[in-house]
């Protein structure tokens, strides 16, 4: 086999796991995207494996009916807080793990992780209580700071690993031409850190949006759109829903986030580069 064959052989399979991988991917959404405007009739029609007729009623219904609508701006409201609450302590927090040298570092950032291992589902009963006892259950606020603790280990240690990627000598610099250190970082760090910080920014926002187990435990009028899906889905129903009514609460789910992915995606990249370096 002379190296030509080898190459050819070589880019076909490379080829091949791509088409492979990308289909793993698109066959899921474009199956969901297809039967959650399709009809009941060619939905349960053995004879159709491509529907032909398709209807917007049961989405209509779920966003408007049953409250989708409201879970849609509960979850904005619950991301937005979970951003703010997580930046106001997580980039003190990563400032401090890139530029400062000290006793038990590697020690916190290996905690930080370990904050991780341990299951959700393990603090459900003691966090309710918890928020029961300080007003808290059942309001978007409690949502956010849930999906805080959640998200704030890795902004702390994405934000780390941006602030890393800016010379500290940059800083020094200005600290010489008579700028404190908070000025330097307003003016010197800051800007050269936007794009990654607002990566971070689109991660946590992501990571608040999907998340489900916590909205569902933590509220019950006051839903974001994850724990309402499941509770329209699979809660007051029993499981009941027609198949056609989750395809159609599946695209109200995924849609959003997808748009969001698409127009933020170049910030996504320049996040994973700078934390490669």
């Amino acid at each position: 086999m002379n190296d030509e064959t080898k190459y050819l052989l070589k880019k076909i399979a490379s080829y091949a796991v791509v088409f492979t991988l990308v289909l793993w991917i698109i066959l899921p959404l474009f199956v969901t995207f297809l039967y959650g405007f399709t009809t009941a009739e060619d939905y349960y029609n053995p004879d159709k494996i491509i529907p032909t007729t398709f209807t917007t009623q049961y989405i209509e219904t779920i966003l408007f009916t049953l409250g989708a609508w409201d879970g849609i701006r509960n979850s904005i409201i619950v991301a937005t807080m979970t951003i703010i609450i997580s930046f106001i302590l997580g980039i003190p927090a990563g400032y401090a793990m890139a530029r400062y040298i000290f006793p038990g570092k590697d020690t916190i950032k290996l905690s930080i992780v370990g904050l991780r291992m341990f299951p959700v589902i393990v603090m459900a009963i003691p966090l309710v209580v918890l928020y029961i006892n300080l007003h808290l259950i059942d309001t978007l606020l409690g949502v956010a700071l849930a999906h805080t603790a959640m998200a704030l280990p890795f902004v702390i240690l994405i934000t780390s690993s941006i602030f890393a990627g800016v010379s500290k000598e940059l800083e020094e610099a200005a600290l010489v031409f008579g700028l404190t250190r908070l000025g330097a970082f307003r003016k010197i760090t800051l800007p050269l850190t936007l794009p990654g910080l607002a990566a971070a920014a689109m991660f946590t926002f992501v990571m608040s949006w999907n998340e489900v187990f916590m909205a569902s435990i933590l509220t019950l009028n006051n839903r974001t759109l994850p724990a309402l899906i499941l509770s329209i889905v699979a809660g007051a129903g029993g499981g009941a829903a027609p198949d056609y009514y989750k395809f159609a609460a599946a695209f109200i789910m995924t849609l959003p986030a997808m748009v969001f992915v698409f127009f933020t995606r170049k910030y996504l990249v320049t996040m994973w580069g700078i934390t490669l370096k």
